[in-house]
């Protein structure tokens, strides 16, 4: 039998600031790519003339204006609305990818019709034997709603030496590259663009895991990365922008019952986070702290209402949901039993969550 010919992928680049960065990624990006494609740069409310110079030296990039920055939620959103692709890739503006890195991807989706979202390995451009902190070797979350990677967990990177070079299943596939089933898109819906930023693909894709799809990593793929570029790690703005979009995130996905002794403990770990940044001098990081679970508060009745989308998700026919999630607190093991590393995490924690 003749095998399909792989599909067009739709690449969708939100930007906000930046010439140099920019420039790196649709150099990297056109040089790199060898199946068919359309580029999409999303102008996120762009001031810097970094957009109107893109147009003069990308002509074949597709340019959509944005009145206002919709954030990278919003952003991608855009982009993907105008998409014609049967795939969309969702690209940072700070990433550089390498030659040949889109076709292992596309093929491994092509080859699993139950993938909806995959990511390559990423590498750091900084330092580049090591991995970057943005999805590194595949995304996973632990039960009280806190990320992690293979190769980085909280501020501990490790070196890429080929210890995740296996193909496997995780449970978030990086926002900094990621690829997308457009036709998954349209049955959960797109990014929840009240995230505006961080862990939307999180809470995109646990909503596709709900849905009966699966997300993989495939490190056949390599992508670089400039962590950091849009908004700094210490900067409050970003402290509250993870705690208030992860809190939201588990109050839309969770299960009820787990719900109950979840939620109690998610939130005695965010008032030692306030204790913590006081103590050590950072006010306005754990003002922003309080402010995540102002807003969480404030808005809890509509974002408990956005559950019905979830259950309107869930195949009723499966008793086992492909919810493939650690059962433990990343914070516990990570600061108390000093497992700073993946492989020194308990593989047992790792189970898959069932239907309400």
């Amino acid at each position: 039998m003749e095998q399909r010919k792989l599909p067009l992928v739709s690449v969708v680049i939100p930007h906000w600031r930046g010439k140099e960065i920019l420039f790196r990624c649709l150099n990297s990006l056109l040089a790199a790519n060898t199946l068919s494609t359309e580029i999409y740069l999303i102008d996120n409310g762009s001031t810097d003339g970094s957009v109107d110079e893109a147009i003069r030296q990308f002509p074949l990039v597709k340019v959509i204006r944005a009145e206002k920055n919709l954030g990278f939620a919003g952003g991608c959103n855009l982009g993907i609305r105008e998409s014609k692709g049967e795939y969309v890739l969702l690209l940072n503006d700070d990433a550089d990818v390498t030659p040949g890195f889109l076709e292992p991807l596309v093929k491994a989706m092509e080859a699993d019709t139950t993938i909806a979202a995959c990511q390559p390995k990423i590498c750091s451009i900084r330092y580049p034997k090591s991995f970057d902190y943005a999805g590194a070797a595949g995304g996973f979350l632990d039960i009280y709603g806190f990320p992690f990677c293979q190769g980085r967990i909280f501020t501990t990177i490790e070196e890429d030496r080929g210890q995740y070079d296996d193909p496997c299943e995780i449970f978030w596939a990086s926002g900094a590259c990621c690829l997308l089933k457009m036709s998954a898109l349209r049955a959960v819906g797109p990014l929840d663009e009240e995230f505006f930023a961080h862990m939307e693909e999180i809470d995109l894709q646990w909503r596709l895991r709900l849905a009966g799809y699966k997300i993989v990593v495939v490190p056949t793929s390599t992508v670089r990365h400039e962590a950091g570029t849009t908004l700094s790690p210490d900067q409050p703005y970003k402290t509250y922008l993870n705690h208030r979009n992860s809190l939201i995130m588990i109050l839309k996905n969770h299960r009820v019952k787990t719900l109950i002794h979840v939620l109690p403990v998610r939130l005695f770990l965010d008032s030692v986070a306030v204790l913590y940044r006081v103590l050590h001098g950072q006010i306005l990081n754990a003002f922003a702290i309080l402010r995540a679970l102002g807003y969480v508060l404030f808005n809890l009745t509509a974002i408990l209402q956005r559950r019905d989308q979830r259950k309107a998700m869930v195949r009723q026919s499966d008793r086992i949901l492909p919810v493939l999630m650690y059962r433990r607190s990343i914070v516990w093991d990570y600061f108390l039993l000093k497992r700073r590393k993946f492989p020194d995490l308990p593989p047992q924690a790792f189970v898959r969550a069932g239907n309400d």
